[in-house]
């Protein structure tokens, strides 16, 4: 056996001076540079986004204007209605006799009126004719004076029941108006709330019927903070100003609970120009059209807000690093080793990059692809032969 390994040696010796002889090189191990981008700046949309609560933007709550028997009620919870649709009937037996009552009062009134005019017209007659006589001295002044007194006085008759008249007639419209409040119709179009109230319920003005959702555009109402909102908005510039700075704002979307984007496009519409002290943000509302009425009142989620950070260093994902709580990025040295420098970051909303906040200048090289593989002081560049 000690002869056969002898034997194999010798021949793995001639193998190799053969080969060695015949100029083949053996293999060898290349080692390949990590890749490095240096840091530039370049303007970039952020997408920012708020936690925010729709709201129909003419909410109404139905109430009734007269006391009474709920008759009936013409909708259900959920349901579409447009402007002018009847809701709720009250009964309205009662409000009809008002109207009844003020028509004969009316009618009273008007009576009245005619027959002072009359009387002032014969008044005027008797006071006309009494003035021709005194002028040719046929009648005493006394008559004159007398004659002039009934006339006066019944004008006067004339006046108070022409204001009776006005009044009767004002007791007719307010009787009408509150036979009217007896059907309430819909103010708006809409989607129908909660209906806490059932048929024969007695209710009054202190009553609440329901709420409707005037849904044709919906408000998102959210907050912003101070920070990312330009410091003009907050430093008294006019209404003018203020409207003209949201409406070149960018169109803005709005994310479900369930992560689904909702299709249409809102804009920024109201935007209060102080700053709440307790929690240094500003309210602000984002109209969106609902046009399907696929969007209700109360509903949850989230807007966003496409701002665009000018001069930012952006950098890909891959290059950071996580651990523990830190961010770390490997930046190359002149002699072409890592270091591991602590950075802040900003997400882009791309799911790529990060706007890196400190830790970086611009020019410095860093290592993006592979660089959980790198350690302190390892070298990540090599000359390429």
């Amino acid at each position: 056996m000690k002869k056969k390994s002898v034997k194999w040696c010798f021949m793995l010796c001639i193998v190799v001076g053969t080969l060695t002889s015949c100029g083949l090189d053996i293999p060898k191990e290349v080692l390949s540079s990590f890749e490095t981008m240096t840091i530039e700046k370049k303007d970039v949309e952020v997408p920012m986004k708020f936690s925010a609560k729709l709201k129909g933007q003419s909410d109404v709550t139905i109430t009734p204007q007269v006391n009474g028997q709920l008759m009936r009620i013409c909708i259900t919870e959920g349901q579409q209605v447009k402007k002018g649709q009847t809701l709720f009937v009250i009964d309205s037996r009662n409000a009809q006799h008002e109207v009844e009552a003020a028509q004969a009062n009316l009618q009273a009134a008007q009576a009245n009126l005619t027959a002072a005019q009359a009387q002032a017209n014969s008044a005027k007659l008797e006071f006309e004719s009494n003035k021709n006589l005194f002028d040719k001295k046929i009648v005493s002044s006394y008559m004159l004076e007398n004659s002039r007194n009934n006339y006066n006085q019944a004008q006067a008759a004339v006046s108070q029941a022409k204001a009776s008249v006005s009044q009767a007639q004002a007791a007719v419209n307010r009787a009408k108006v509150n036979l009217g409040f007896c059907t309430i119709t819909a103010p708006v179009t809409g989607i129908i709330g909660e209906i806490p109230v059932r048929s024969g319920d007695q209710v009054s003005p202190a009553s609440k019927l329901t709420i409707l959702s005037g849904n044709t555009t919906m408000d998102a109402e959210f907050s912003v903070t101070e920070a990312i909102i330009e410091a003009s908005i907050s430093s008294g510039l006019t209404k003018a100003d203020r409207e003209k700075y949201m409406s070149n704002l960018p169109e803005v979307t709005f994310i479900m609970k369930n992560g689904t984007e909702y299709p249409h496009k809102g804009r920024i519409t109201s935007m209060t120009g102080v700053v709440d002290a307790a929690t240094g943000s500003l309210g602000a509302k984002a109209s969106f059209p609902n046009p399907e009425g696929h969007l209700f009142s109360g509903i949850q989620g989230t807007v966003v807000i496409p701002f665009q950070q000018k001069g930012a260093m952006v950098i890909p994902q891959t290059a950071v690093v996580r651990l523990q709580n830190k961010s770390l990025v490997y930046k190359v040295m002149p002699d072409s080793t890592a270091m591991a420098v602590a950075v802040t970051t900003t997400a882009t909303g791309n799911g790529k990059d990060v706007i890196v906040n400190s830790g970086l200048k611009v020019g410095d090289k860093i290592v993006t692809e592979g660089a959980n593989n790198v350690q302190e002081g390892q070298k990540v560049l090599y000359p390429s032969e």
